[in-house]
Formats: structure tokens, C-alpha cells, sequence
């Protein structure tokens, strides 16, 4: 079936319910980025892959929103699907909310899988509809009801990793919590976010694909904890540490009977913007504290242990990279290779390195005109040959045991143009003067990112897309709740870097119809001295690869650029260089040569 007949199916369910509309969001019961295939109701509906989107049905139309990084995708993706895109934040287009109280009628009915929604989101279109007595029917699953060969619930064995690697034992992580509970006056802790059952337990899984982390709830009081799990993806041996340090164990779907039975006035701490409606309407007796979870800073600002394996991932996966890069650059126009075939040599290297778990995301291998498309990721239906020409933009990522890799290099595959060489050099001026930031503690990623943009805005150009997220260790390859986007987050308090956080350094340009170019190092957030004016702070270029000479335009960079890019090739250089050898050593030792005017 096509979209259009999937959505006939729906629209008849929802007649059938009384619905006037229907709305389908990205998200699995946790709030999740990436979700398992179980959840990909919205991608199955309307035929867009991207990572982000809703999608809304009424009874005559439908729409879908996304964010800037999808906007050519989603347009070429939804061609003939009969669904309009809407370009959230963009000048005239409505927010769900908005647009559902324009077209629900008086007294209607909106529906959804509250199990799926969370109960901000579910919260903020309650606002956009007050006054119209608008009902929410929450407990149809109408997407999967039109789903015939459905993929079944993920559930992929779980395994440990080792204290030393996360520097803090489960025992010491949930005592700390306990801690902050008795801070809030928090009776029960409800943990909804997979990747924060992750952290806490110093457990991870594989039931969502390139995060580790498996289908859970934790409920954690002063005396108690209990993890909702489907036990068969615990080994006997993990069970038994769990209940050695006061961990029950309880199934997965009994989440919601549990917060229910939860007495009368207990003081309930839950993150509504991770915690599903669901969650929310089943304590609707208890006293909920609704904030940020505690897991979320903690686990963002990594341990010494975490920091010192980072730094080692990191050299392991630059090595990877770097043979890559040579491999291709030497490779391309002599031999056949496409964009799929040249991501799955990068993922060739990267398993050659000890202690390699796999990809952190889908590889995003772009060629020429294809790198205009954010997160564009090749397929057997889109890829193309690289050619000795313009860019390759790789935006690829690894799991290893010590830690998460987030990077992106734009390769010149051969001659490139003016406009080519003038973008990449602009672009590379932003990153290397956001990456030298020295700033006192408190700022938030808010006030450094023009330092990013101000170059692009000077030559007339921007980029449609944050330029920094966190990382988790060995957990989701995008982790807040800090962040470097000059736009503040939707109901959200911003948060200030740490020293400890780990964050991407990522501006970017994209030409539509010709190239893209983004330049992507993580970074880690340093002590950088006090005086009288407080504590400043600095960040620590964790990624060790480097950028390509020959595409840049050097009257572009001013002295300061200059040095702070060759200071970068140095520290490149004498990283990666004791790993490699013969033809290799060589490309990497001219990549890394100091630039001379």
C-alpha cells in the first residue's frame, strides 16, 4: 500500500472512534530519538524516514512536521504521499497545536497513543485547544491497528558495562539519586528515558538501533528500586547483581498498574517531557513534582574515568577515519565506489579497532549535490557513484567500550570550485573560533553560538540546523540537556556547560541542488583558570582527524585561524600518527603539515 491508502485505512478507524483528528508522532514509550522499528508508526504512515516528525490526520487532509535538518528529505520523500509538509519554524507555518485548534471543531475529539506522546507535547496542544472542549482519546493505537505485518517488540539481550569504564559503580549512582530525592521531597522517582535506566544501572542493550539501551522503567524510592523489563533479556547472573543491590525486577507492560497502585498523595518526581501521557494520567492521584530528571546532568557531565576513555575512543576512531580518508582520496575515479559502499569501508576500519560496538547513527555518506540534505543517508534507492569531483560529506559515528564518536569531515574528492573552496573555508572559520572559546562558567551553549555563525553571516550565509549537541558514553550519539543553538528550546530551561560536558562543535552550509559542507569535532568542556571575575572554562578538541588543505582559501583565514588550525594538526599528528604506517603515515603526515602563507 501507499501512503494515501494507509491513511484511507486510518481515516476509517478514526470515523469509526469518533475522531476528528489523529495525531502520529516519532516517539516510542520513552521519549526516545531513535526508536526501535516497533515504533515507526509515522515512517510506515507517510513514507518519511527522517529521525523527527509528526504527523497529523484529519478527515479530509494531513500534514507533517519537521525541522530544518529534513527539510529537502521530507519534501522529496512526501511527493504524491497526499501529506503537506510544514517547515516548523519557519515564517507562516502553524505549530500543531495551532493548527489542530483551526481545524478541530467545538466539543471534538483529537486522538493519539498516549503511551507514545509525551505529556508535554500532549500538554502544549491542550493549551493551543483550550476553550474549544476538545477531548483527547488516548488509548487507541489506531496506527498500528492499520499495520498488518507490524515488526514485533524488540527484545535484544542486555549486558554490563564494567564500573571502571563508567567510573561510578550502580550502588554509588543510585545512592546519589537518593540524595536528590530527599532534596526534592520526592517520595518515588519515576525514570522513563532509556538512556537514563541506561546510565543508572550501568547497564546497556540493543532494542533501539545504534543507542544501547533497552525497554525499560525504573521506579526508585529511598528503600526500593524496581526495573519493568522483559526479563528475558536479563541473564541469570545480571539478575542476581540487580537484586544484590536492591533492584526488583517487575514486566515491562505493568509500568502503568504499578503508578496507579502508587497511594494517594505521594510526592512523585517525573520529567513530563520523556514521561508519555500515559505515565502522567496513571499518577493522577499522587502529588507529581514534574521537572527535569536528575539523571540527565548527572550523566552529562562525565566522570574523570568517562573522560579519560572518551579521549581514547576518540584516538582509536581517528585512526579509522583517517585510513579512510586516505583510502578514499587515493581510491576515488580509479575504482568503482558509491556513497553506500564507501560508508561501509568506514565501517570496515572502524571494526578493525579493539573494542569496537558498532555504529553511534546511520551513516550519513553524501556526495556533491546529496550533502545539501542534512541528514541525508544513502540507500540502495538513492545511492550514487563519487566521482573525482567536488565534496564527500561524511557524517559518521562509533561505539566503543570507551566511549561515543560524532564526526564529520567534508572530503574533496578532486577539482572544486570557487564557491566550493570560499563555503568550506567560512564554515571552517566558524569552527575554529567557537572551538578556541575560553568563557566564564555559567553561559549557556546560547551565548557562543554566533561565534560558530558570525562568519557565515558576514559572507550572507547560515545553516538551518543546531550547532552543538552532548553525547552520552556509550548511549545516545545526541544527549542533552546541553545544547549550542542560538534559538532557545521549546519549553525547556537552557541549561549551562559544565566541565565534564561533552558537546559537537558543528557548523555547517548546504547549497541546494550542489554541495553541503559541515565540520564537526566534539569537544569537551575544560577548567580554564579563576580570578576575580569567577571560573572560565574552555574546550578540549576531542576528535583527531584532520581538515583538508588543499580545499581551503587562505586568504579567507586571518593569523589567529591560521595558527589555530595548525596547533589542531599538531595535536592530530601526534595522536594518530604512532597508529599507522607506510602510505598511510604519509597522507596523514602532509594532512598535518603547519599551513604557510
Amino acid at each position: 500500500m501507499n501512503s494515501a491508502e494507509k491513511l484511507r485505512l486510518l481515516r476509517r478507524r478514526m470515523q469509526e472512534q469518533g475522531m476528528d483528528a489523529y495525531v502520529v508522532v516519532t516517539d516510542d514509550f520513552h521519549g526516545s530519538e531513535y526508536v526501535g522499528d516497533y515504533f515507526k508508526a509515522r515512517e510506515y504512515l507517510s513514507g518519511f524516514t527522517g529521525s523527527a516528525g509528526t504527523l497529523v490526520v484529519l478527515p479530509d487532509s494531513a500534514a507533517l512536521w519537521t525541522d530544518g535538518r529534513y527539510f529537502l528529505q521530507a519534501a522529496d520523500q512526501l511527493a504524491g504521499s497526499t501529506i503537506d509538509l510544514m517547515r516548523a519554524g519557519q515564517p507562516g507555518v502553524p505549530t500543531i497545536g495551532a493548527f489542530l485548534a483551526q481545524r478541530v471543531p467545538q466539543g471534538g475529539t483529537v486522538g493519539f497513543d498516549g503511551r507514545t506522546v509525551s505529556s508535554l507535547f500532549a500538554r502544549t496542544m491542550a493549551a493551543a485547544l483550550e476553550g474549544k472542549n476538545v477531548r483527547f482519546a488516548y488509548e487507541q493505537d489506531l496506527a498500528g491497528a492499520v499495520w498488518p505485518d507490524r515488526p514485533a517488540l524488540s527484545a535484544q539481550p542486555v549486558w554490563e558495562l564494567p564500573a571502571e569504564c563508567a567510573g561510578l559503580t550502580r550502588e554509588e549512582k543510585l545512592h546519589l539519586l537518593r540524595e536528590k530525592m530527599r532534596e526534592t521531597g520526592a517520595e518515588v522517582l519515576v525514570l522513563t528515558a532509556l538512556d537514563e535506566v541506561a546510565w543508572t544501572l550501568n547497564l546497556r542493550g540493543d532494542d533501539v538501533r545504534c543507542t544501547p539501551v533497552f525497554l525499560s522503567f525504573l521506579l526508585l524510592r529511598q528503600e526500593e528500586a524496581t526495573l519493568c523489563v522483559q526479563e528475558q533479556i536479563l541473564s541469570g547472573e545480571l539478575k542476581e547483581k540487580l537484586v544484590a543491590c536492591g533492584v526488583a525486577l517487575a514486566p515491562y507492560e505493568s509500568i502503568y498498574d504499578r503508578l496507579r497502585a502508587i497511594p494517594a498523595g505521594t510526592a512523585v518526581q517525573t520529567d513530563s517531557a520523556t514521561a508519555n501521557y500515559c505515565v502522567l494520567q496513571s499518577l493522577s492521584g499522587a502529588k507529581v513534582l514534574d521537572r527535569p530528571s536528575p539523571v540527565q546532568l548527572m550523566k552529562a557531565m562525565k566522570t574523570p574515568a568517562e573522560q579519560e576513555n572518551f579521549r581514547a575512543a576518540h584516538i582509536k576512531d581517528g585512526v579509522a577515519v583517517c585510513r579512510f580518508i586516505c583510502w578514499l582520496q587515493s581510491h576515488v575515479g580509479k575504482e568503482p565506489i558509491t556513497e553506500c559502499s564507501a560508508a561501509a569501508k568506514l565501517e570496515s576500519f572502524r571494526a578493525q579497532q579493539p573494542d569496537y560496538l558498532g555504529p553511534s547513527f546511520d551513516s550519513i555518506m553524501a556526495f556533491g549535490p546529496h550533502g545539501a540534505i542534512v541528514h541525508y543517508e544513502p540507500t540502495a534507492e538513492t545511492d550514487v557513484p563519487l566521482e573525482p569531483r567536488s565534496f564527500c560529506l561524511a557524517d559518521t559515528g562509533g561505539h566503543y567500550l570507551q566511549g561515543t564518536t560524532d564526526i564529520t569531515r567534508t572530503i574533496p574528492l578532486g577539482p572544486l570550485t570557487e564557491e566550493e573552496r570560499r563555503a568550506y573555508t567560512v564554515v571552517l572559520k566558524g569552527h575554529l573560533r567557537l572551538g578556541a572559546a575560553r568563557f566564564p562558567e555559567g553561559l549557556c551553549g546560547q551565548n557562543l553560538d554566533i561565534l560558530a555563525r558570525l562568519p557565515l553571516w558576514e559572507q550572507g550565509m547560515d545553516y538551518n540546523h543546531g550547532t552543538g549537541h552532548g553525547v552520552g558514553y556509550v548511549l545516545s550519539v545526541h544527549e542533552g540537556p546541553q545544547r549550542l543553538h542560538w534559538r532557545l528550546p521549546e519549553n525547556q530551561k537552557v541549561t549551562a556547560l559544565a566541565e565534564g560536558m561533552v558537546v559537537s562543535n558543528e557548523p555547517g552550509y548546504y547549497a541546494a541542488g550542489q554541495f553541503g559542507i559541515r565540520h564537526e569535532n566534539l569537544e569537551l568542556v575544560q577548567r580554564d583558570g579563576e580570578n576575580e571575575y569567577g571560573r572560565f572554562l574552555h574546550f578540549e578538541p576531542l576528535t583527531m582527524v584532520p581538515f583538508d588543505r588543499t580545499a581551503l582559501e587562505l586568504s579567507l583565514l586571518s593569523e589567529e585561524e591560521l595558527a589555530l588550525l595548525n596547533a589542531y594538526h599538531e595535536k592530530v599528528r601526534a595522536a594518530i600518527a604512532p597508529h599507522l604506517d607506510g602510505e598511510e603515515l604519509a597522507w596523514l603526515m602532509a594532512a598535518t603539515a603547519p599551513i604557510l602563507r
